[in-house]
């Protein structure tokens, strides 16, 4: 039975009126809307009478009903279904041996049961592999299932994030032409989004044998670390590492602004070890040649090592909360808490002999909020501390002189640190602050051949280009070009201020006065009347570059009482929130 009822009338409407004709009739209603040529509507009756519930429709504006999937879209599910299978069991078997969990696994680990939010390029390469594809066979066992890549995005700890994530079931997590092409689809989305990205890296590299479709081309692998350079400081890009990761591969880890490698499982290396005796003749294995011991203390590329792959995503999720989402939007602000240690004992963990190593992180705990410093590359020149904390709430970068290391003279190891610590939290609007407590950059022959002239330079550019809020704290001790590189007076620090008993010099008491007056004193026969000399020097000295004469002269702004410097900070640095600070209009600078 057909019925017509005016254009006017609603979906519900509509669906009222056949049920209630159809209930009247006992036949099955056709109802349609307008100058519609198919039903809107169609409420069939079952042979006892009653009409189907709810109604059936057809036609594109039958877009309510309770009809179940169709065979098509079944189908559909089972491939989906397969992809997600992986690539061929034997391989995924063997993950388990190695301490490893499946891709999907991990991600599931990462973003909870429902895993991410979308992926994107799940039938990549659908018809080299599937049965149900055009050209399809019988499944060989040679499977490529999304071509070896997950890319999409998922919700990370309450964060919108877009994930790369390589199955290393499918070629060793290699990577091919239509692999390279949802790589360079996920950092091309991401720049446009503002959205931080996460790499889940478990790489061989790229395929050898497919090369020719993807290595030297203009959008091939190579575009992958230009990306990588347009991304740099625009949005916050996070690399894990679960494998071995060699050449091509080994780029995305060092470009990305943080590196986590998993103990036991990692390596990074530009080649790999047979490919290292086949070129120099050495003979090592892959954990000594780019394992995370090697890089997190010598080389700098990791800045977190994890335990196992549940530590590695504990400790993206605490990096994470430091970090805006890109370079256009502020670091995200927690509600303040006390410090782990009152701010009152401060004066006495500080030595009052200027030689006299103790450790920096017994200071920071007096002034940052309790358990907020999370330190990056710890073990990498070490004689310098690196780490976001939060004053009262507001994430901050820290960089701080460590006394109980090398007495906190700056090496070139710990220059390139802090220099790319410093790079990193200005292009994400992150505040400085500076712990100052060094004899100064280190000298002698080994640290000439090792650049610390170069890496002073490159650590003095970025505390001079940065232009987010700095304060150094001259907590001791600031000899040398020691102050210049902790963003001393000159450096266009919001303030300068000095903890009582601090002391800014060209170099300290005992150098000074050897270099001065060596001869003079060299000529007094009396050892003890030499002594005597040296003593009265060295305190004429001191007075001179004691921080009250500095204070007078204006060249710090303020002495603060060490019990009063957290609240100091904290003032200064809500004050000093939105400042604007202009650098020369230029391409760019010729330092790094």
């Amino acid at each position: 039975m057909k019925v017509h009822i005016a254009a006017e009338a609603s979906h519900d409407e509509a669906s009222a009126i056949a049920a209630a004709v159809a209930e009247h009739t006992g036949r099955t209603v056709e109802v349609f809307v307008g100058d519609a040529k198919t039903p809107t509507i169609v409420r069939e009756v079952t042979a006892d009478g009653d009409g189907d519930d709810p109604d059936s429709m057809t036609g594109a504006a039958a877009d309510g009903d309770d009809l179940g999937p169709t065979e098509r879209e079944e189908r559909l599910r089972e491939e989906i279904a397969d992809i997600e299978r992986g690539g061929p069991e034997k391989y995924r078997e063997r993950l388990a041996d190695q301490g490893k969990l499946f891709v999907r696994d991990r991600l599931e680990l990462w973003f909870g049961e429902d895993g991410l939010d979308f992926e994107d390029g799940r039938f990549a390469n659908f018809d080299q592999w599937h049965p149900s594809a055009p050209e399809g066979s019988e499944d060989d066992g040679d499977r490529l299932p999304a071509d070896g890549l997950v890319t999409g995005a998922g919700t990370f700890d309450g964060r919108k994030v877009h994930v790369a994530a390589n199955d290393f079931t499918v070629k060793a997590g290699s990577i091919a032409s239509r692999g390279v092409e949802k790589f360079l689809r996920l950092q091309q989305r991401a720049l446009k989004s503002g959205r931080p990205l996460l790499y889940l890296v478990d790489s061989s590299g790229g395929r050898i044998d497919e090369q020719r479709g993807f290595f030297a081309n203009r959008e091939g692998i190579g575009k992958f670390y230009y990306n990588h350079s347009l991304l740099s400081g625009a949005v916050p890009q996070i690399c894990v590492l679960y494998g071995p990761c060699i050449a091509g591969a080994a780029y995305t880890p060092v470009f990305a602004d943080f590196t986590v490698m998993v103990r036991g499982m990692s390596a990074l290396a530009i080649a790999s070890p047979r490919m290292v005796e086949m070129v120099t003749g050495e003979d090592i294995d892959l954990e000594t040649l780019g394992g995370p011991d090697l890089h997190a203390r010598h080389s700098g590329s990791a800045d977190l090592v994890a335990d196992d792959e549940e530590h590695a995503r504990e400790l993206v999720a605490q990096l994470i909360t430091y970090l805006p989402d890109s370079a256009d939007e502020k670091p995200p602000r927690t509600d303040g808490v006390a410090p782990a240690a009152d701010p009152a004992g401060l004066d006495g963990v500080i030595p009052s002999e200027p030689n006299k190593g103790y450790d920096m992180h017994r200071v920071i705990e007096r002034v940052v909020d309790a358990d907020s410093f999370f330190e990056l590359q710890a073990q990498y020149g070490p004689e310098i501390l690196t780490g976001f904390a939060r004053v009262d709430g507001r994430p901050v970068g820290v960089v701080a002189n460590q006394p109980s290391q090398r007495a906190g003279a700056i090496f070139p190891d710990s220059a390139r640190k802090a220099a790319g610590f410093v790079w990193t939290c200005d292009a994400y609007d992150i505040p400085l602050l500076y712990l100052c407590d060094t004899p100064g950059f280190m000298a002698g022959s080994s640290v000439e051949k090792e650049g610390i002239l170069e890496a002073g330079k490159r650590m003095i550019y970025a505390t001079s280009q940065a232009t987010v809020p700095k304060q150094c704290v001259v907590v001791r001790k600031a000899y040398g070009a020691g102050i210049y590189a902790m963003s001393g007076p000159a450096y266009d620090p919001e303030a300068t201020l000095a903890l009582p008993g601090s002391e800014i010099a060209i170099m300290g008491p005992e150098a000074a006065i050897n270099a001065v007056y060596a001869n003079k004193l060299d000529a007094i026969d009396d050892p003890e009347e030499r002594a005597e000399r040296e003593r009265e020097l060295r305190e004429a000295y001191r007075e001179d570059i004691d921080v009250h004469r500095m204070a007078s002269e204006v060249v710090v702004d303020e002495i603060v009482p060490p019990g009063d410097l957290r609240a100091e900070l904290a003032a200064r640095f809500d004050l000093y929130e939105d400042v604007e600070k202009d650098r020369p209009d230029k391409k760019h600078g010729t330092i790094l």
